[in-house]
């Protein structure tokens, strides 16, 4: 028993983490109205300016091709460390909010979640630039003491992290009631209109608060550095056990979301020890699954996980039109020949780079069909992916299946996966949709990509070249890479996006524009909206699954990272800079994709090949404000009529409804 007490006791450590990031994703929701999932990020970054002043006195700023780093001082103390990383992280904060956040206070809601993956996945790729993908331990700054306490010997930094979580708690709920700043704060999250009617500032109470929460950030993650090991990916990711127990608290309550959060820690500890007397119950990855846990338990009790806004905020950017395809079959017919030409023309790593887009531009078009026909946002399209990917390369690898028998196989357990999520998540829309992917995507990567059973250990999976009739269809062997291989990739992009544009126009597309609509529309309609989103996640989840098999064949061996919650936000993230309402926007996503033709021309060309992450996550920021329909998206093409032999709607809602358009701009459903 005192083992499991001890690991409870542990546990808090952990907890007090996932406590403070939760606390700040509630300051910054009842300020703004934003559920800003790169607040993680924020913490890591600040995390690491504090180690690279410990260490070597530099002050490292978050920008890439100009010089960085300023040497401040040859004997950095604690106090500057802390205080200028504290700094760091406020100003971060504060200029995410001015110039990404705030002029999306209007934008569908769905596009601050689009954006905030930008943003996370721009300082992740700038932390990896500057410091390094390897883990780094810091030195500890709460003392370590052993303490005794219930029966058991722990160090003291955890309780005395937990302490000062809990403290910082008490001090947001005694100043959002017994201060001017708390009660605006309070007034701008009611109303904010009559908040600015009343003399007050509702931006700059809301950027405030944003500041504060990106302090509490930072100040936990530098705390808790010596217990666990720093990293651009893992530090990130903490903000998804932090937004499970921010969303206990309805994003609100600061004591429901402690508790939630040292619930969670102390979950996860007590696991441990179980683990090791249980059998069955020893397997990778069982801790991650407790934040989905309860997230699901949440969406059941509620219905929903993010409490309605007032009236105040209102949505005035109309959803995107999505227009019909004018000759689908012609650009079929045009676009496989110069695709053909050029995978015989290019050579070497461009050649590659073109198959490796080809591949990816199949995954991108699962976003077109659940994002663009549904309105759905899905933070775990490449976790859906990794389904197929890994299953292909036991499939052929150890059990022989023939191909194409195998990957078949592979995408239809992929669609299974997708339906499965669909069934769980049909209740819930927009961001709701997005931060349970965004945690079932997590709980995918560690508790199934993080088994050596499911994707081999550190020697990843093979996956064998596909061979049909003698004929080798692989990317390796003489040549490499072989031409093969970009035929086959060409030839299932190019039947994948003649069936989204031709579903655009038939029956089940023409309903899943009505529910992207307007949910309550389509239901007084006739259309059955649940079963509609839950064929709209399987479709959506076959075109991944069939992605990520082209992606095992593309890239001979599979290994945990191939497919994790990274991967998932920058295909997301790609996807949306080409636009996601057409199958143009998916194939020049497909040209982003890591080691694609875009890669290839900025490394070859530009030599700046290393920044292509930073360079993706700063478009989707941009474009989020400024274009967040994407490039390929022509807006004057609106008002044409919808062509010759399709059904044309009477009515301004009924043409609304056809077009795609959203006849519900405030957002109630």
């Amino acid at each position: 028993m005192t083992t499991y007490v001890a690991a409870m006791l542990l546990g808090l450590g952990p907890g007090a983490v996932y406590a403070a990031l939760g606390l700040g994703l509630v300051l910054t929701f009842r300020a703004s109205g934003v559920i800003n999932i790169a607040h993680g990020a924020f913490a890591m970054y600040a995390t690491y300016q504090y180690a690279e002043l410990r260490e070597v006195g530099d002050l490292v700023l978050p920008v890439v091709g100009l010089p960085p780093r300023i040497h401040l001082t040859d004997t950095p103390t604690f106090g500057l460390a802390l205080s200028v990383s504290l700094v760091m992280a406020a100003l971060l904060a504060l200029a995410s909010y001015l110039l990404v956040f705030r002029p999306l206070r209007r934008a569908q809601p769905m596009m601050t979640v689009v954006a905030a993956v930008g943003l996370t996945i721009a300082l992740q790729a700038v932390a990896v630039v500057q410091f390094g993908s390897d883990n780094r331990f810091l030195d500890p700054v709460l003392p370590q003491s052993p303490l005794h306490l219930l029966g058991v010997t722990v160090p003291s930094d955890r309780l005395l992290l937990a302490g000062l979580v809990v403290v910082a708690a008490a001090g947001l709920w005694a100043m959002s009631r017994w201060t001017m700043f708390g009660l605006a704060t309070r007034a701008v999250a009611d109303d904010e209109e009559t908040t600015a009617l009343l003399g007050r500032r509702p931006g700059w109470i809301a950027a405030a608060n944003w500041m504060l929460a990106a302090v509490l950030a930072a100040l936990a993650g530098i705390l808790v550095a010596p217990i666990s090991a720093l990293n651009p990916t893992s530090y990130s990711l903490f903000v998804v056990p932090a937004l499970a127990a921010a969303l206990l608290g309805g994003l609100s309550s600061f004591g429901l979301t402690v508790a939630g959060a040292f619930g969670l820690g102390v979950a996860q500890g007590f696991l441990l020890p179980l683990q090791q007397d249980v059998g069955w119950l020893n397997q990778p990855g069982l801790r991650a699954l407790l934040p989905m846990i309860l997230v699901l338990a949440v969406a059941g009790r509620r219905g929903t996980l993010i409490p309605g806004r007032a009236a105040g905020a209102v949505v005035s950017a109309p959803l995107p039109v999505v227009e019909p395809p004018r000759r689908p079959l012609g650009g079929l017919l045009l676009g496989v020949p110069v695709g053909v030409v050029a995978l015989f023309l290019l050579t070497g790593s461009w050649r590659l780079g073109l198959e490796r887009s080809l591949a990816g531009a199949v995954v991108c078009l699962s976003f077109v069909v659940l994002t663009g026909y549904v309105g759905q946002l899905s933070l775990a399209q490449m976790s859906l992916a990794g389904v197929a990917g890994f299953l292909l390369a036991r499939l052929e690898g150890e059990l022989g299946v023939p191909f194409p028998v195998a990957p078949v196989i592979a995408t239809f357990a992929a669609a299974v996966a997708g339906l499965f999520l669909g069934v769980v998540s049909r209740r819930l829309r927009g961001v709701d949709l997005a931060l349970i992917t965004l945690v079932a995507g997590v709980a995918i990567q560690e508790a199934v990509f993080g088994n050596p059973l499911v994707t081999g250990g550190l020697a990843g999976s093979s996956v064998p070249n596909p061979k049909i009739f003698g004929l080798d269809l692989g990317l390796s062997g003489a040549g490499f890479p072989r031409v093969q291989f970009g035929l086959l990739a060409l030839a299932v992009l190019a039947a994948c996006g003649y069936g989204v544009a031709r579903l655009r126009t038939a029956d089940l597309g023409r309903r899943m524009l009505a529910v992207r609509a307007n949910e309550r529309s389509a239901a007084a309609a006739g259309i059955d909206v649940r079963r509609t989103k839950v064929l709209a996640f399987t479709l959506s989840a076959a075109l991944a699954g069939l992605g990520g098999c082209l992606i095992g064949y593309g890239q001979g061996r599979l290994s945990f990272d191939s497919f994790g919650v990274t991967a998932s936000l920058f295909f997301l993230a790609i996807a949306a800079v080409g636009g996601v309402t057409s199958v143009g926007g998916a194939l020049v996503g497909g040209l982003l994709v890591p080691g694609g033709l875009a890669f290839t021309v900025l490394d070859r060309v530009a030599g700046l090949g290393e920044y292509q992450q930073v360079l993706c996550g700063l478009a989707v920021v941009v474009l989020a404000v400024l274009r967040p329909a994407g490039l390929v998206y022509r807006s004057g093409r609106a008002g044409r009529p919808v062509g010759p032999g399709q059904p044309r709607r009477t009515g301004r809602l009924g043409r609304n409804v056809w077009l795609g358009r959203n006849v519900n701009p405030g957002g109630v459903p």
